[in-house]
C-alpha cells in the first residue's frame, strides 16, 4: 500500500468546497477551513479547484486530494487527462476524478487515462464511484481509492437519504484487498460515520456537514420552521 494511504486507515478526511457565488468561495477562505479540520483531527483535505489545491496545500501539513469540478452535467469531476494533468500541477498528493463508466469528454476510457497518468505520476489516485460495477471496473484499472462520491447522483443507483450503506458492505464483499474504500456522500452526523465504518469503510470522507456552514444552516432553519 502507498504510504499515503496506509495512515487514513480509520480515520476523517474533510472536504473543504465552496461553489461558486458564494460567501467563502475564495481559496484563502478555503485554505483556512482546511487548516481548522485538520486542527480537529483530518488526516487528508480534499480540495476543488486549481487555486484551492494550491492554496490548501501551502497551509496543512497533511495530504492534499485534489480535483477539478468542470460543470455540471455528466462526467465533471476532472473529468480528462487535461484536467488531470492540470490538478496535478496545482499540488494535488492524491489525484481525484471520476470513476463512472460514463463517456468523458476527451474520448479517453478511465483505463486510457490512468494508464496515460502513470506516465506523469506514480502517486495514488482516487475514483469518486457511483456503484459496484464502476468501483470494481476502476480498482481493475489500478486505481488505488475507490470513494463512493458518486452514488445516487447518477442513474444506477437510488439516492438515500444518508450514506450507501448496502454499497459500502458490496464493495467490502467484492474489492480486491489492495483496494481503500472510502466512504463519501450524505454523510451528516457522526453517528452516520461511525456506521460507514462499521460497514467496512477505510477511511470516511465528510464534507458539507463541516465545512458548508450555508447548508448546515439550512438544516437547523427547515427544523426549526417545521416544529
Amino acid at each position: 500500500m502507498h504510504p499515503l494511504i496506509a495512515p487514513l486507515e480509520g480515520t476523517l478526511i474533510v472536504s473543504c468546497q465552496a461553489y461558486p457565488g458564494e460567501p467563502l468561495r475564495d481559496p484563502a477562505t478555503m485554505a483556512q477551513i482546511a487548516t481548522a479540520a485538520q486542527t480537529g483531527g483530518a488526516t487528508a483535505i480534499r480540495a476543488q479547484g486549481l487555486d484551492d489545491i494550491h492554496a490548501v496545500k501551502n497551509a496543512v501539513d497533511v495530504p492534499v486530494i485534489g480535483l477539478w469540478k468542470d460543470g455540471t452535467d455528466g462526467v465533471f469531476i476532472t473529468p480528462t487527462l487535461e484536467h488531470c494533468l492540470a490538478v496535478l500541477d496545482a499540488g494535488a498528493d492524491i489525484l481525484a476524478l471520476d470513476g463512472t463508466q460514463r463517456e468523458r469528454p476527451d474520448g479517453r476510457t478511465l483505463t486510457e487515462t490512468v494508464h496515460a497518468l502513470r506516465e506523469h505520476f506514480d502517486g495514488p489516485l482516487m475514483a469518486d464511484c457511483d456503484s459496484l460495477d464502476s468501483a470494481l471496473a476502476a480498482a481493475d484499472a489500478g486505481i488505488e481509492l475507490i470513494g463512493t462520491t458518486l452514488a445516487g447522483y447518477t442513474t444506477t443507483r437510488p439516492k438515500t437519504t444518508g450514506p450507501d450503506l448496502e454499497l459500502l458492505t458490496d464493495l467490502t464483499t467484492h474489492l480486491p484487498e489492495t483496494s481503500a474504500l472510502i466512504a463519501e456522500g450524505r454523510i451528516h452526523t457522526p453517528t452516520q460515520a461511525a456506521a460507514c465504518r462499521e460497514a467496512g469503510a477505510f477511511a470516511i470522507t465528510v464534507g458539507t456537514a463541516i465545512t458548508h456552514p450555508t447548508t448546515i444552516t439550512t438544516w437547523f432553519h427547515d427544523a426549526i420552521t417545521r416544529a
